[in-house]
């Protein structure tokens, strides 16, 4: 349409679709770029107030442990849940415990696991997890085995 300007009576009913649908879709993407703009506030705030919420934290832990004080748990436990232990983490002894025997059931990996001091709780998600990776293999249902 560009140099040649016509009056909306004198356009056809295509061209009047056509620019319908092209007001629409820069509408649209007006919209999206005030969304977008907005959301890109909305996180650089939210990322300001994480980072001054774990300073104060800090500031309290390092205040609480200077009068004497242990460590919160929630953040003495942090290091356990990424598994820190010397023995690595609960992923790979199960993984050490499976490789023991050409296959085990769920009930033969927890007792090994429990006589090794691993916690137990979670250890059919913690089997399905590591089958997903291919770090154990499921020739059957309730049975694992060393890929």
């Amino acid at each position: 349409m560009g140099a040649d300007k016509k009056n909306v009576a004198d356009l056809t009913a295509e061209e009047l679709y056509a620019l319908a649908r092209e007001r629409e879709q820069e509408e649209a993407e007006r919209r999206e770029k005030e969304s977008r703009k907005k959301r890109d506030e909305l996180k650089a705030k939210r990322k300001e107030m994480v980072a001054r919420h774990r300073k104060e934290l800090a500031e309290l832990d390092r205040m609480i442990v200077e009068l004497g004080g242990s460590m919160p748990k929630a953040r003495a436990s942090r290091s356990r849940r990424r598994g820190a232990g010397a023995a690595g983490t609960i992923s790979q002894q199960l993984c050490e415990i499976v490789a023991t025997q050409p296959e085990m059931s769920v009930g033969e990996i927890r007792e090994q696991a429990e006589s090794a001091g691993i916690d137990t709780k979670n250890i059919s998600q913690t089997l399905a997890y590591l089958k997903r990776q291919g770090r154990l293999a499921s020739p059957r249902r309730g049975v694992y085995a060393a890929p």
